[in-house]
């Protein structure tokens, strides 16, 4: 047996550094998330894997927007898979609006009034809808005519007049798919449109047949999950089209007992054929935002852009 290596610190160090010594201790969270950190390497530079990533939960509310839009541009992952409401947060900023610091213990009726949206400890201007369903209307011949969401949010990326995760996608070629976006603030300004009497040709399953392809055609596929829901469900079924994904890191607070996909461990996806019963993988217990910033920033310092 190896014996827990304590963590000693003596000076200043880096964030990779500091992750190396959570590796060695080797147990609980610190160890769970240097073993999540040296998977996510490996899948990274292996140049026969695929990498699938899965985002879920208030990311851009809570700051990780100019992570997610890093690891697309650096392309170290082949496919996207979120929630509308992600992509609606995203949208929003890339609007020009912004999201706020607040109070969890704030009074919700008197924010109402303010016209501000709470997401916990973030605020959001409810006027971002009012934005978003000016940038649907105006742009809605351009987006009509797309066949699958996926290049439906292609086209949202081009048009955003400023950087953003979908343009980060779009100018990357890099494959976005959100097959709940109608539970949305996109889906609901597109939704509007269609009230106005208006048709779009995007068909909801369309996006099926391109990632299962990509799974199909894949020598080897890895998969990262921030948060579970709908993104990581759809990636796994995905997986049962592959040989099974050789790589696994999955960052969540859910727990298994009550069955539901987003707290499942990566292993009982050996059961469904999901998942090599030989693969590296990890279950990571911690808040996606403080995790997702240390894993970056240690893979940053790793993989050479």
């Amino acid at each position: 047996m190896k014996p827990v290596n304590h963590i000693k610190i003596k000076k200043s160090i880096i964030v990779n550094e500091l992750v190396k010594k959570m590796e060695f201790v080797g147990v609980l969270g610190a160890g769970r998330l240097g073993k999540a950190v040296n998977i996510c390497e490996a899948m990274i530079k292996d140049k026969n894997c695929k990498v699938f990533l899965g985002l879920a939960g208030p990311l851009v509310p809570a700051g990780m927007r100019e992570i997610i839009m890093d690891i697309i541009e650096n392309k170290w992952v082949d496919v996207v898979v979120t929630t509308g409401a992600t992509l609606t947060h995203d949208l929003g900023e890339a609007l020009g609006y912004r999201h706020y610091q607040g109070s969890a213990d704030a009074d919700d009726a008197k924010l109402y009034k303010k016209g501000l949206d709470r997401v916990y400890e973030s605020y959001m201007p409810n006027k971002i809808y009012e934005g978003m369903e000016d940038f649907i209307a105006e742009n809605f011949d351009k987006l009509k005519d797309k066949k699958s969401i996926k290049e439906f949010l292609w086209e949202i990326g081009r048009l955003t007049p400023n950087k953003s995760i979908l343009k980060a996608c779009c100018e990357n070629k890099i494959p976005v798919f959100c097959p709940a976006i109608s539970d949305s603030g996109i889906g609901l300004m597109v939704w509007g449109q269609l009230a106005k009497g208006k048709e779009i040709e995007t068909k909801a399953f369309e996006d099926m047949k391109d990632i299962i392809d990509i799974a199909w055609t894949a020598k080897k596929c890895g998969v990262i999950y921030f948060g579970g829901g709908v993104p990581k469900n759809y990636i796994q079924q995905a997986m049962q089209f592959s040989k099974k994904a050789s790589y696994g890191v999955q960052v969540t607070m859910d727990r298994p007992e009550p069955g539901g996909s987003s707290g499942a461990e990566l292993r009982e996806g050996i059961s469904w054929g999901k998942l090599n019963p030989n693969a590296k993988f990890v279950d990571l217990i911690c808040d996606a935002t403080i995790a997702m910033p240390i894993i970056y920033a240690a893979l940053k310092e790793r993989i050479k852009v």
